[in-house]
């Protein structure tokens, strides 16, 4: 069956999120941001937000980056007994500071002797704090100048250092959202590594039913679909799938109908715009510090906003927002001003 993800993305992937997603019916599993190791060892004032595992521990996939191997692998002891599914390493994201650091898809760009060393030593500490673990690698399709044959040799090692899962998002280090994401490869990929036990989930540009089929019938080998972007835009769309019938899609339709319907706030089955954004402004204030409130109040609205007929401008007011109060106001005020914005039926 097919397993429906919500991806990490910085500054979003947090508990109040994941929150507002799942009241919906949210996805088979959950991403988190990404983890820095070494301020993790260190104990960072904020690291505490990053390790909270609500609202369903059991469903959360712990992401981790550093440029250094060693402290990849000693965090691996501060996440053991938080629970959940397992530890995925970075390797693809590609925000040039990122990069420049040695973390995301530098991992993929420097000797491969080195990468697989690092993963292989968090996996022995995964054998030792948290065998029943799973460790996953999220990955590209590397640097511009990339071959196939590289390519599918690198993760070829990835798993035989102890990979069990890939995630990837097939494009390349510099290719932008706007270039059609190259899902052959995702197969390929799947078709290679399936005799081996090894999963793969394809993840790029999935937004609606028709795109998740779409990915599901060019992948047909692949273990499952992330999105992010889009879940963002639209916090029910993992409940949507299963509702339209998503090919394979774990759940019951039927149990997802009544979780939208129980969520949205809507008599007439859409969904309450107006009222999900208020309770992410909400959650945001009971599981964020004050000092995340407005980064990621920006992050969140920026894409939700995108709901509405006059997107821009209210996105626009939203990211002037300089407080949680404010941003409920302002939020309000819209729909004073376009109250036929206010329900939205599902599709």
């Amino acid at each position: 069956m097919t397993q429906l993800i919500a991806g990490p993305m910085a500054t979003l992937s947090h508990e109040a999120f994941r929150r507002l997603v799942e009241k919906f019916g949210g996805p088979d599993e959950y991403y988190t941001e990404m983890i820095n190791a070494p301020t993790l060892l260190q104990k960072g004032p904020f690291e505490k937000y990053y390790l909270m595992n609500g609202p369903v521990p059991q469903k959360i996939v712990w992401q981790l980056t550093s440029k250094e191997a060693a402290s990849m692998a000693a965090a691996v002891e501060v996440l053991a007994p938080l629970g959940g599914i397992g530890i995925d390493i970075n390797m693809g994201c590609s925000a040039p500071e990122i990069v420049h650091s040695g973390a995301g898809i530098a991992w993929m760009l420097k000797p491969q002797e080195e990468t697989l060393s690092m993963v292989k030593g968090v996996k022995r500490a995964m054998e030792k704090a948290a065998p029943a673990f799973r460790l996953s690698a999220k990955i590209r399709l590397g640097a511009e100048n990339f071959s196939e044959e590289k390519f599918y040799d690198f993760c070829k090692g990835l798993c035989d250092s102890g990979v069990e899962r890939i995630v990837l998002h097939p494009r390349t280090q510099r290719e932008k959202l706007s270039r059609p994401p190259r899902r052959f490869y995702a197969q390929r990929l799947a078709a290679l590594l399936k005799p081996r036990g090894v999963e793969v989930i394809y993840n790029g540009n999935v937004k609606d039913s028709a795109s998740a089929s779409a990915a599901l019938a060019d992948c047909p080998d692949c273990a499952g679909l992330m999105i992010s972007r889009a879940a963002v835009q639209k916090p029910w769309i993992f409940a949507q799938l299963r509702a339209d019938g998503c090919p394979g899609a774990k759940g019951a339709a039927a149990s997802n109908d009544c979780a939208l319907a129980t969520a949205s706030g809507s008599p007439n089955g859409g969904v309450d715009l107006m009222q999900t954004g208020l309770d992410y402004i909400a959650l945001l204030q009971e599981f964020q510090p004050k000092e995340f409130f407005k980064s990621r109040m920006q992050r969140f609205f920026s894409y939700y906003c995108d709901n509405f007929a006059f997107g821009h401008y209210i996105k626009m007011k939203m990211l002037n927002a300089a407080t949680p109060q404010a941003a409920e106001e302002t939020f309000r005020s819209y729909f004073d001003e376009q109250p036929s914005d206010r329900f939205k039926a599902l599709q």
